[in-house]
């Protein structure tokens, strides 16, 4: 066994989509494994992620003894997913992985339905994804099922949240493999502050257009704000499924000289654009985002939703009850005019970063569960 001997382990991570929080935490945790000498392999979406994830994974792909590989999986389920299965049985059978670790639902399932290696062991971080959709819908009820019966056909849970770990006990079960809690991480250079630039608006958001984002609840918060005499200002850094209907809001509202559309900007690039940062998911498990705002030092307010908690630890005068588009906007004028405590809690939650998010703990906490897994087995 890998641990016993002191030979490399091979890893092999699996994902849907190679976009948002989701990649940043495989590349860093697959850069990590790499450092200490593991041979490490991707398999992604080929389908999403357009230019960024190709150039992402082009990257890291000469230090990956495993490659990079591509293939199509859509998000939704489809008959097609049949033949992306098949791939996936037939790359892990020819890499033959120590561990198969499954990031999100769609990837969880293909890499634990009947794959078997002898000596490997399978590893499954749902990162919200099915744990998502609730109960009372359709899509919830299915997407638990098939979480009910591939649950014990898990050798190691790794959430990334103390939310998503009790969310999935408490809706799917508890598992009789083993369960694990470690944080994402961020890396050293990180912490180096960001200089505002000259053109920053009041409020930045950066992140994906997603509904589940919240970035449409942040425009109604300024809207309010401005119909109350507040001339708020707010740049929104990011692309997604929903940027058309969010330019269609603010033509709406009338707001187009408050807001301004940047694209999709590195998160440090982002963060000098604007005095505070607004986070308005609707859920989230452990953003990246706010991560790295932390840590960077940024003035920041998010919702009061899924793992934000976790990161904020006592600052709860930052959190806003979520996807109430006028408790936002209290938090944003509370924000705005007192300044000094933003800023001083700015530098009390870059503190708890350093001592408690960083890419070393991280992949170190991730590599504990994988042998306490081998253990085990």
């Amino acid at each position: 066994m890998p641990f016993v001997d002191g030979q490399p382990l091979r890893i092999l991570h699996a994902t849907r989509a190679p976009v948002g929080g989701i990649i940043r935490h495989i590349l860093d945790l697959a850069n990590g494994q790499a450092d200490r000498g593991h041979h490490v392999g991707i398999i992604a979406d080929s389908l999403t992620g357009g230019e960024r994830a190709d150039q992402a994974l082009a990257e890291i792909a000469p230090r990956l003894k495993l490659g990079v590989h591509r293939v199509a999986i859509h998000r939704e389920p489809r008959p097609t997913d049949l033949l992306a299965w098949l791939r996936f049985q037939h790359m892990i059978r020819t890499m033959k992985p120590d561990v198969l670790h499954g990031h999100g639902a769609k990837a969880g399932v293909f890499v634990r339905a009947r794959t078997a290696v002898d000596g490997m062991i399978r590893v499954y971080t749902p990162h919200g994804g099915s744990l998502h959709y609730p109960l009372t819908s359709l899509k919830g009820k299915f997407y638990a099922r098939i979480e009910r019966a591939l649950m014990n056909d898990t050798n190691l849970f790794l959430f990334e949240s103390a939310f998503a770990r009790d969310t999935y006990q408490r809706t799917i079960g508890v598992p009789n493999g083993l369960v694990r809690c470690v944080f994402n991480g961020v890396t050293a250079n990180e912490f180096d502050p960001v200089v505002k630039a000259e053109d920053a608006t009041d409020l930045i958001y950066v992140g994906e257009f997603r509904h589940i984002k919240g970035a449409d609840l942040l425009i109604d918060a300024v809207a309010r704000l401005r119909a109350d005499g507040r001339p708020v200002t707010l740049t929104l850094a990011g692309d997604g499924e929903e940027s058309a209907n969010l330019k269609a809001q603010v033509e709406r509202l009338g707001l187009g000289e408050a807001l301004r559309f940047i694209g999709h900007v590195k998160a440090r690039y982002g963060f000098s654009k604007g005095s505070l940062l607004v986070v308005p998911s609707r859920g989230d498990s452990m953003p990246y985002v706010v991560i790295e705002a932390a840590a960077a030092g940024i003035p920041m307010i998010a919702a009061n939703v899924g793992g934000i908690p976790e990161i904020f630890d006592t600052h709860t005068d930052a959190l806003f009850a979520p996807n109430i588009a006028a408790a936002m906007a209290d938090a944003i004028e509370t924000a705005l005019e007192d300044t000094a405590a933003a800023q001083e809690r700015a530098k009390s939650l870059r503190e708890r970063i350093f001592q408690h998010f960083s890419q070393k703990a991280m992949v170190e906490g991730v590599m504990a569960g994988y042998r306490d897994a081998f253990a085990k087995r």
